[in-house]
């Protein structure tokens, strides 16, 4: 038996996204299995192949020179392997299937009406069926294939899918100061001694604002208080309670008083991503889509 058949498939997707999280806990909680199971995974396709693919230390995990070289190789075969079985799935498909869509509540509600009216423009005609749901539940149930694609804050790694950024938006700050929508931008770093409102991390919102504030070296100061909505959270920072940080398309009224924000010269804005099972049969359907959906986004300037 030649080393080709001794190989197993499943050995080389742990591989792959143990080499994409650089984390063998991280790759475990995205396969959906343990991490003993992953682990032995990975361990039997390295005896199979002949030598260790990994290295382990407190620093994280990271490829041996054996494994940088055959790593690459392994991400190529998982890819041509989820190509055939989304091409498999699509010549055998007999009908128009609708799209399943999962949306995180943070999403811009502009952006939910252009897919809808690029959806309808589809030929053949489509049926869109949304969902709203935090971002554990969409993630489960795109890996469960309960959903077809999902629109989230590009926030998290999702490895072993396909991702699209198809639109941004301007995050605002929101507090007790006095402020016009023709205010000056105000600086990231300016802002840095203040505590800030956070909303519970089912939306994605709050590991955005931390992230932001970790990439730019700025110290973030949690308020004490905890609003569980975008409205809560915005009458609270008016209120004086602590500095808050929503997307431009979540204030309750475009007359609230709000800044945009800015850091290093640029606007803040986040970015919204459709991301996608690649063996998904509608796979390259939903990819037109996205290159639908971004042809049309907005130019919108400057972005994080």
């Amino acid at each position: 038996m030649d080393m080709t058949e001794r190989v197993s498939l499943e050995g080389l997707r742990y591989a792959h996204v143990v080499a994409e999280t650089h984390s063998f806990s991280a790759a475990a909680r995205a396969c959906g299995v343990t991490q003993p199971s992953l682990s032995n995974g990975v361990a039997k396709l390295e005896q199979r192949l002949g030598g260790r693919l990994f290295d382990r230390s407190p620093r994280g995990v990271t490829p041996t020179a054996f494994g940088a070289r055959l790593l690459p190789l392994i991400g190529q075969a998982v890819a041509n392997l989820d190509a055939v079985t989304a091409e498999a799935n699509r010549l055998t498909r007999t009908d128009a299937p609708g799209f399943r869509l999962g949306v995180s509540p943070l999403i811009n509600p502009a952006l939910v009406a252009r897919i809808y009216t690029a959806v309808c423009g589809l030929d053949p005609h489509r049926e869109l069926v949304l969902r709203e749901a935090d971002m554990v539940w969409l993630q489960e149930a795109l890996n469960g294939q309960d959903l077809d694609v999902i629109l989230v804050p590009a926030v998290t790694q999702l490895p072993r899918h396909r991702h699209r950024i198809i639109d941004r938006e301007a995050v605002v700050l929101i507090d007790s100061l006095p402020a016009t929508r023709c205010a000056e931008p105000v600086d990231l770093r300016s802002v840095g001694d203040r505590e800030f409102l956070l909303v519970p991390d089912s939306c994605g919102l709050r590991t955005f604002t931390t992230g932001l504030f970790a990439e730019h070296g700025v110290h973030l100061h949690p308020a004490a208080s905890e609003p569980s909505s975008y409205s809560v959270l915005e009458q609270w920072a008016t209120m004086g309670l602590g500095s808050a940080l929503l997307p431009l398309s979540k204030l309750s009224a475009p007359d609230t008083p709000h800044r945009r924000l800015r850091c290093d010269g640029q606007l803040v804005q986040i970015a919204y991503e459709a991301v996608w099972r690649p063996d998904s049969p509608l796979a390259e359907d939903i990819a037109e889509l996205a290159d639908v959906l971004t042809d049309q986004r907005p130019d919108q300037g400057a972005h994080r």
